[in-house]
C-alpha cells in the first residue's frame, strides 16, 4: 500500500475535499479515497489500495488534459472572433474566421462532452 501525503486540502471539512484550483481543474488524486490524520488536520494522506487506483489516477489526468482541451477552444473561439472583426469585410478572411469559430464551437463540445463522460465513468468506480 502506498500513501501520499498532499496539503491542498479544505481543513474544515472532515472528509479530504481537494480546494479550488486554477481554472477549475481537477487534482490528480481526486477520485481517490483520503484521509486525515487526527496529529495534521490540513494535510491528508491518499492511500493507493489496489492496482485498480492507477485507473483513477488516469482518468483525473485525462479530464484534466480534457479540460484543458476545452480552455484551447475558447481561446480559439475569441481569436475567430477578433479575427472576425478585424477582417475588414475580405470574404475570403470572414470565411476563414467562420470556419475557425465553428471548428472551434466542435472542439468545445466534444471536449465537455468528453469531459463529463470521464467524470461520470470515474466517479462511479471511485
Amino acid at each position: 500500500m502506498i500513501s501520499i501525503i498532499t496539503s491542498h486540502f479544505a481543513a474544515a471539512s472532515s472528509a479530504c475535499q481537494p480546494k479550488g484550483s486554477l481554472f477549475g481543474l481537477p487534482t490528480w488524486y481526486k477520485y481517490l479515497e483520503g484521509f486525515k490524520p487526527e496529529d495534521e488536520p490540513t494535510q491528508c494522506i491518499i492511500r493507493l489500495r489496489a492496482l485498480s487506483d492507477v485507473w483513477l489516477i488516469l482518468s483525473a489526468v485525462i479530464e484534466i488534459l480534457l479540460r484543458v482541451a476545452a480552455l484551447g477552444a475558447i481561446v480559439m473561439i475569441v481569436y475567430a472572433g477578433i479575427s472576425f472583426i478585424t477582417s475588414e469585410g475580405q470574404p475570403d478572411k470572414v470565411k476563414k474566421a467562420i470556419s475557425m469559430a465553428i471548428s472551434a464551437s466542435i472542439g468545445l463540445a466534444i471536449s465537455i462532452g468528453a469531459a463529463a463522460t470521464v467524470s461520470f465513468i470515474a466517479g462511479r468506480f471511485n
